[in-house]
């Protein structure tokens, strides 16, 4: 069973940059990828994929301002994210499509505050 680790979340100011990583244990070159968001009392939603050839699909609340990107060699895939608002604010994860393969990881807390 492949296991994924994300990280790179934090506090940041409206307005802030941060990068995330998703670290899976096994091959995920062949797999669509996605990092979903799930802020409090809101239904985990998708934010941005990318397709094994490298396509990429964004939500419309982040586009322009976010980047999903990939690394098959090491197994990560990569969330750059610009112009945060506090809106951003929620735990983000990472997981395939479209079908959920891998148990989701612990995911990694984004906060958006002044």
């Amino acid at each position: 069973q492949v296991q994924i680790v994300e990280s790179g979340g934090g506090l940041v100011q409206p307005g802030g940059s941060l990068r995330l990583s998703c670290a899976a244990s096994g091959s995920i070159s062949r797999l669509t990828m996605g990092w979903y968001r799930q802020a409090p009392g809101n239904q985990r939603e998708l934010v941005a994929r990318i397709g094994n050839g490298g396509s990429t699909y964004y939500a419309d609340s982040v586009k322009g301002r976010f980047t999903i990107s990939r690394d098959n060699a090491k197994n990560t895939v990569y969330l750059q994210m610009n112009s945060l608002k506090s809106d951003d604010t929620a735990v983000y994860y990472c997981n395939t499509l479209p079908t959920i393969l891998f148990r989701w990881g612990q995911g990694t807390q984004v906060t958006v505050s002044s």
